[in-house]
């Protein structure tokens, strides 16, 4: 798609003479606002001009004040809104081609031949629809003296771009679509809440979530709380259900859990097609356990409540790229959608995702459930595989009598738990005796060591901070205790869950193989830290739950600056040297800029934001939102900051200051964290048994190879292995931080979404790719 569009072309003139419709249909999702934000702000910053389509495509037929033009400020406090600003409708009229021939008439009257929609797939599906038919339309249109011949040559051609916004999560080709990862935040909040009641009654609770032909809410929300059983539509349960469950559920109550919890898609269903309801499930368990059990239906409160950090940024990121596309579109080109697919933007051809989703349905209305899962992509699969082992899978008889240990290395973090539980519970499925270490390397030195099992992780997906215990010290003055320890315990492999101090520490248990031969034993990195600078991966876990506490907390202090108008809040984030949370709040939040170690920044800079903001001030968007990160500048201290704004701001607007501090460690962990959590820990054990096959040589283990002690890490689009020898070169120690990072790339949307005249680099976007080959020969 970007092969005939030049990468020096001025982004900022890339819209001149062209004209850009927004519109949001079909159900509602959070993080709609933030795409339509986006969306308005990148057009008018092209040069383009941009509408609004209100109520969907209803209004797009009715015409007249439905289509209005859009403004910088017409967008301004939406980033933290639920739902959509601009509102959706299900719309009959423009089923019918007449409805489409007023709706087409409206937009040539108006010039706009570039249309945005951001909906599910019934919405985009009639996008593409109305884009196949438009020559026809306008050639009705002239006949009938609507149009003029002119205004038909003019926008003789229609480009239609496509974000998928909605919590269901159920359209093929994207990996997450908008409101998704809101919605499960809404479920986790019901289910840590029903949690702790059932917990004091033992009972079993029955929580039926949205998903008429879509299980992943369901999915994650079983792996996000370790669920006992989960009922989806593309995987309906084996005959003979009934006992299994039944058998399940009384096995957890004799291991002492005192709560089961059974979660339900609302389009659940039995191999021969009939639905599987809540009040079915309850009447069963009821009768044949005599457990005491609840049922509680979320219905529209999934769709409720403000954006997560997470759809803000898709949102965001989704806008930006929807208008590039529709700036660099063809005649030639098909109608296509953004999406993400790992933490890259893509684009793919709407039809083709269309008809993936279509196939999906098709193969669970044949019964080729294993074909539906392939079909969903790798994400779903992957959630179901995880699922499946960690559920449905008893403890072996036969022991493999290797023992591995874990620890938590470094500051707490939120998901942390979540990690040591699926490690534990895999490494005990697979015949492993586990053993905690708390305390860090301090108790690995001191021997702060015991058997952990099964029942003993119950429950610790959605606890906060570490259950084991952590500590900063590394292993390097303790080389001696260490290996006298891995020794006396007879640990055969290790999994280290932490920050950048777990990755050092690793480091340091390797280099230290020449002298003790007891650290020749395979271990594994799994990065678990607020700061995400760990090099090797993208994500840590943690840094969602904290990302998510500073926006919320950014949205409060916006809500009390807007009260009293005039008024620039700082606000100094954690995260060591390392920009990512002060970069990625920033952009969640709507700040007006973000001070972070990694863009050098001067007297220059900071004069040229407090201009910025003094502009700002004589708009109706009388507030003012500066991050920065605590190790950004040794000498431009928040306090200094602070002092400059105050100074300089004097008689215009008057400033706060606000130091989050470890409330940003604290707090239960996201829906991502848990899920994110929990596949690093199963991969992490399974690879690790894997390893041990491998360096088990006359009757012991012995490890020595660099690919023998890895990082375990989220890169682009999958989770990989990497020897941390091997990252060494991409690591900057001093100031603790990867050399190459990711995210950097987006901070220019921020600017540009805070209207910072800068060049947005163009030349490296997403071209267009194709969903087809994630698919499955369909005649199987």
């Amino acid at each position: 798609m970007s092969k005939d569009f030049h990468p020096t072309m001025d982004p900022t003139k890339m819209g001149l003479g062209r004209s850009i419709a927004v519109l949001t249909s079909g159900g509602d999702a959070q993080g709609m606002n933030a795409a339509v934000r986006a969306t308005v702000r990148v057009g008018l910053y092209a040069g383009a001009k941009v509408y609004f389509v209100h109520e969907g495509y209803q209004g797009l037929v009715d015409g007249g004040d439905n289509i209005r033009p859009a403004t910088w400020e017409s967008v301004s406090m939406m980033l933290q809104l639920g739902g959509t600003v601009i509102g959706s409708a299900r719309s009959e009229d423009f089923r019918t081609r007449e409805g489409r021939m007023k709706g087409a008439c409206n937009l040539v009257k108006l010039g706009i031949t570039n249309l945005c929609v951001i909906g599910g797939d019934g919405s985009l599906t009639g996008a593409n629809q109305f884009r196949t038919e438009w020559s026809g339309l306008l050639d009705d249109l002239v006949k009938a003296g609507k149009i003029t011949a002119a205004e038909a040559k003019k926008s003789s051609h229609l480009n239609i771009v496509g974000m998928v916004g909605s919590i269901d999560n159920d359209f093929c080709g994207t990996d997450m679509t908008i409101g998704t990862d809101s919605a499960l935040h809404r479920i986790m909040e019901v289910v840590d809440a029903i949690t702790t009641t059932a917990q004091s009654h033992q009972r079993t609770f029955i929580l039926e979530v949205m998903g008429r032909h879509c299980g992943y809410l369901a999915l994650v929300t079983a792996l996000a709380c370790g669920a006992d059983w989960v009922f989806i539509p593309e995987m309906p349960p084996d005959d003979g259900w009934e006992n299994h469950l039944c058998r399940r559920l009384t096995d957890q109550r004799g291991r002492g859990c005192r709560l089961n919890v059974i979660i339900v898609a609302e389009g659940a269903m039995s191999r021969d097609g009939k639905l599987i309801t809540s009040d079915q499930i309850k009447k069963l368990v009821t009768d044949r356990l005599g457990f005491d059990t609840r049922t509680t239906i979320l219905g529209h409160v999934q769709r409720g409540g403000t954006p997560s950090a997470f759809d803000r940024i898709l949102g965001s990121r989704m806008g930006v790229e929807a208008v590039m596309a529709l700036m660099e579109a063809t005649p030639d080109t098909p109608a296509c959608v953004v999406s993400l697919s790992g933490n890259l933007a893509v684009r793919l051809p709407l039809m083709e995702c269309v008809q993936v989703t279509k196939d999906v349905t098709a193969a669970m209305a044949e019964g080729r459930f294993d074909d539906a899962i392939k079909l969903r992509g790798k994400s779903f699969q992957n959630n179901w595989n995880t699922y499946k082992l960690l559920a449905h899978i008893n403890p072996p008889d036969v022991k493999s009598n290797i023992n591995v240990a874990i620890m938590n290395i470094g500051a707490p973090c939120a998901g942390m738990n979540a990690a040591v539980r699926s490690a534990v519970r895999m490494g005990i499925i697979q015949g492993h005796t586990m053993l905690a270490v708390h305390d860090g390397f301090d108790g690995l030195a001191h021997g702060q060591i015991e058997p952990i099992n099964w029942t003993s992780v119950s429950g610790w997906t959605g606890k906060g901070g570490s259950m084991l215990g952590t500590k900063r010290t590394l292993p390097g003055k303790m080389l001696e205790e260490i290996s006298q320890n891995i020794a006396k315990f007879n640990i055969h492999a290790l999994v280290i869950i932490g920050g950048f101090e777990a990755y050092v520490g690793g480091l340091e248990l390797v280099q230290a193989r020449e002298k003790y031969e007891e650290m020749c034993i395979p271990m594994v990195v799994i990065p678990a830290t607020v700061s995400n600078n760990v090099p090797g991966s993208d994500f840590s876990i943690g840094a969602d739950t904290a990302l998510n506490t500073i926006t919320s907390t950014c949205d409060r202090i916006k809500q009390s600056a807007a009260g009293t108008k005039r008024r620039v809040f700082i606000i100094e984030t954690m995260g060591g040297y390392c920009g990512y949370l002060a970069t990625m709040a920033g952009l969640a939040a709507g700040a007006d800029a973000a001070y972070i170690f990694e863009e050098k920044f001067g007297i220059k800079d900071l004069e040229m934001n407090v201009e910025h903001l003094v502009e700002k001030m004589k708009t109706t968007v009388k507030r003012g939102l500066i991050l920065r990160n605590e190790n950004s500048n040794a000498n431009y201290t928040t306090d200094f900051i602070f002092s400059l704004y105050s100074e300089e701001g004097k008689g215009i607007f008057d400033c706060r200051k606000n130091v989050l501090g470890h409330m940003q460690q604290g707090g239960t962990p996201t829906p991502f964290d848990r899920n994110f959590g929990t596949k690093m820990g199963v991969k992490s054990v399974r690879w690790l048994s894997e390893k041990l096959k491998e360096c088990y040589r006359h009757g012991r283990i012995f490890a020595n190879t660099p690919d023998s002690a890895c990082v375990l890490g989220m890169r682009k689009r999958a989770l990989t292995f990497q020897p941390l020898s091997d990252l060494k070169g991409d690591t900057d120690f001093e100031h603790r931080i990867p050399k190459t990072q990711w995210w950097l790339k987006i901070r220019p949307i921020m600017k540009i979404l805070a209207k910072y005249d800068i060049k947005l680099d163009t030349s490296e976007h997403a071209d267009m790719e194709h969903v087809i080959k994630k698919s499955i020969p369909l005649g199987k």
